[in-house]
């Protein structure tokens, strides 16, 4: 799937979701949180926590309430993760068989995500890939945790365990070594054993 946002096309900062695409000081960046304030006295106004998606720095700016934003010309293209190397993240577009190398910096979070054959959303901008973006849940396997102490049933506890890209998460005390586990990317949290 492919998606176009046009530079220039302003939009009211009150109408901007998580996930939009804008220009800031010249630079695409990616908003992660965007609360509307009403103070007592004042103006309302906007905070947004937005990433850049240059250099994956994360910010926190205010808008006066009704000002605008330029969106981002950037395009969004699902791809197939072929490999990663020294070089980075191998992805490649399977419908024109377009491929293209993402850094581990570019990558930013979502290499603590991705394995060989994972699709995943690579963002474009200005026809140069700029950020990789993993699904919003992936089922990884356990590769190292610490093993179940017999009768051990504390409700809600946790321990920390390794996934197979390396990764560190805490998952249940009932999650062992070889178990499959279903993780929400954008929280970084485990959801659920996966299905086998």
């Amino acid at each position: 799937m492919k998606i176009f946002m046009r530079d220039g096309m302003a939009t009211n900062v009150n109408q901007l979701r998580s996930g939009a695409k804008v220009i800031v000081d010249g630079a695409p960046y990616n908003i992660i949180e965007n609360d509307h304030v009403k103070p007592g006295k004042g103006q309302a106004f906007n905070r947004m926590k937005m990433r850049n998606l240059l250099t994956g720095r994360v910010i926190q700016k205010t808008f006066p309430s009704g000002a605008s934003l330029d969106m981002a010309d950037v395009m969004e293209l699902d791809m197939r993760l072929l490999y990663i190397d020294h070089t980075g993240f191998h992805l490649m577009d399977e419908s024109s068989y377009e491929q293209c190398v993402i850094s581990q910096e570019e990558a930013g979070d979502a290499a603590k995500w991705l394995k060989d054959g994972d699709q995943a959303t690579v963002v474009m901008h200005a026809g140069k890939p700029i950020s990789v973006e993993a699904a919003n849940f992936v089922e990884l396997l356990v590769t190292e945790c610490a093993p179940n102490a017999k009768g051990d049933t504390v409700s809600g506890g946790t321990k920390m365990a390794e996934v197979e890209t390396g990764c560190e998460i805490k998952v249940p005390l009932f999650i062992e070594k070889g178990d499959v586990i279903r993780i929400d990317t954008r929280t970084g949290e485990y959801v659920s054993r996966a299905a086998k």
